[in-house]
């Protein structure tokens, strides 16, 4: 009980932060409630109420147990159909399209001196669904809260200008045709709702075969996950620091293990949308409270440093993403 008392200060003041969010993602759907509840959520915890030593258990277990949680529910939301739906050119295209956007994001940062987790942080985030693989990725990694706030920040607003660009570029290279454009936007923008956003623009057929491209991506996330773990065990100093021995169980943490439980039991029984739905509704809450908490343990120097340098990087990694996309829709589609 007395946890639970030390705990309520800061989780309300995370859910106070997420609504506000959520009022401001009303009325800029594009950006999205989660981009908002982070900047938020910045701005409150460098104020001198927002720093208050009693928010801190509550602010913790926001950014950590809720964010777990929501990505577990997520899986109930996902079924391994999708990859059926995009036969095996369409799977095939989106993991050389992961492969790719990983490899180049970690080169690319490496080359502009960026730290190892951050560069594995967008990495996830550019290649799966942008705040939920962040999330997923960083504890798996050991990464530090502003390195968490920062990438999550950036992938956002890169997907945001991908957004709206990439209606433009599927009109003048593929003239709208449905395939080319729905796997162009569904391969490489970072959230659902900027592939639902952008696929709109286009139209109905599109947004709906590119959310199924964007699904299969999520699908994968346990995989980059694993391979992205994978990268920063391979660095000695990394393994002596955390001290972890190779195993399943510290490459798959538990709440990745749970996603990919209840993604195959949703596969096999097929959830009806009267369950899905509201245990999709309840995950994106979950989510925007948590992504509140991580903007509230984030030092505003954490996100003023190197801004140009950043700025760089996320265009250097929107042009290979849609370049490299449009290569291999050529090839494969």
């Amino acid at each position: 009980m007395r946890k639970i008392i030390n705990i309520l200060p800061g989780l309300i003041s995370c859910i106070i932060v997420a609504l506000i969010g959520m009022v401001f993602g009303r009325f800029f759907p594009s950006l999205g409630s989660g981009l908002f509840a982070i900047l938020i959520g910045i701005l409150v915890g460098n104020l001198k109420f927002g720093s208050k030593t009693i928010l801190r258990p509550g602010i913790k277990f926001s950014e950590s147990k809720l964010l777990y949680y929501s990505i577990i529910l997520l899986g109930a939301t996902l079924t391994f159909n999708s990859l059926f739906n995009i036969g095996i050119t369409g799977i095939s295209y989106i993991l050389i399209q992961m492969a790719g956007t990983i490899a180049f994001v970690i080169w690319l940062g490496k080359k502009m001196s960026f730290g190892e987790d951050f560069r594995l942080l967008m990495a996830s985030g550019n290649a799966v669904c942008g705040s939920s693989a962040i999330a997923s990725t960083a504890p798996a990694i050991n990464a530090k809260t502003p390195d968490m706030a920062v990438s999550i920040t950036i992938v956002n607003l890169l997907g945001t200008v991908m957004m709206v660009l990439l209606p433009v570029i599927t009109s003048t290279v593929f003239h709208n045709n449905v395939l080319p454009s729905s796997a162009l936007i569904g391969g490489t923008l970072q959230s659902v709702g900027q592939v639902v956003a952008s696929g709109s623009i286009i139209g109905e057929a599109v947004k709906d075969q590119a959310e199924i491209f964007k699904i299969s991506r999520i699908i994968f996330l346990v995989l980059v996950v694993f391979v992205l773990k994978r990268i920063k065990m391979a660095n000695q100093e990394a393994r002596e620091a955390t001290k972890e021995k190779f195993s399943m169980g510290s490459i798959v943490p538990w709440y990745v293990a749970g996603f990919l439980l209840l993604c195959v039991i949703n596969s096999v029984f097929l959830f009806p949308t009267s369950i899905t739905h509201p245990i999709k509704v309840f995950g994106n809450y979950l989510e925007i409270i948590a992504l509140a908490g991580i903007g509230m343990s984030v030092n505003v120097k954490d996100l003023t440093q190197n801004g140009w340098k950043l700025s760089g990087y996320a265009g250097g990694i929107g042009l290979f993403q849609i370049i490299f996309a449009l290569i291999l829709i050529f090839i494969l589609l």
